[in-house]
């Protein structure tokens, strides 16, 4: 099958942040639900999915914390290729993790009220040990790539193998970026929430980084605009790519 239809939903502050102490607070939570209904909620708009897609950082940031997974560097060679170790979950966190090192305590997230079993994207620097790690936790994994993760091969076996017609891709501000350079980010959703904590450090929606994805203008088309019960806008675009 061809890939997914791609949707980059986010959820973002007025001063264009997807991180930041403005999320915790009243504003910032009830914008983040409203945010989550669109997607994941029992009346969602994006219905076509069975998960959404995050980096590294991202995992780090908000579920395993920056430990390091305990290896066995003696373990028995697993099986060559992907393990699926829940064929019929509902919903799915797809992590992109190249080389193998989230510290995973259980094979599920839960964001809201939806929980999601956790899959990791993995490439061929992922070495046997952490293979045998996420089996032992009863984690799902898809090598996608052999020195460095090929984009468009994970997409395309999450929509094989999940059976899904959309993905959702959920940052950070490098994989939103990387996505958009590649010419496999089809849609944007922003929830921009009416506050604002004016950190520069903060990651913005979209970062590039030269190792992976240069900085290109590129054009977007507004295809709908709706303020929800929170005060926060959703904004959808049609990605039109590289502009002169």
């Amino acid at each position: 099958m061809d890939r997914p239809r791609i949707i980059c939903h986010m959820h973002m502050s007025l001063d264009g942040k997807i991180v930041g102490d403005y999320l915790p607070t009243e504003i910032g939570m009830a914008s983040q639900r409203e945010f989550h209904a669109l997607a994941w909620g029992p009346d969602r708009y994006y219905r076509d999915h069975k998960g959404w897609l995050s980096g590294r950082i991202s995992s780090e940031d908000n579920f395993t914390h920056y430990r390091k997974p305990e290896l066995d560097d003696a373990a028995p060679p697993v099986p060559e290729g992907d393990h699926i170790a829940v064929p019929d979950a509902p919903m799915h966190y797809f992590s992109v993790d190249p080389s193998g090192s989230l510290a995973w305590t259980q094979n599920s997230i839960d964001y809201f009220d939806t929980r999601a079993h956790v899959v990791e994207i993995l490439s061929g620097r992922a070495g046997n040990a952490y293979k045998a790690f996420l089996r032992a936790q009863g984690i799902s994994y898809l090598i996608a790539g052999d020195d460095s993760l090929d984009l468009e091969k994970t997409v395309t076996k999450i929509g094989e193998i999940y059976g899904v017609e959309e993905l959702i891709l959920g940052g950070g501000g490098g994989l939103n970026w990387s996505f958009i350079r590649a010419g496999l980010c089809d849609e944007l959703s922003i929830v921009l929430t009416p506050a604002a904590d004016g950190a520069k450090a903060a990651q913005s929606l979209f970062e590039a980084d030269e190792r992976y994805s240069s900085p290109v203008p590129t054009g977007f088309t507004l295809d709908g605009t709706r303020v929800l019960d929170d005060g926060s806008v959703w904004l959808r675009y049609t990605v039109d790519g590289p502009i002169t």
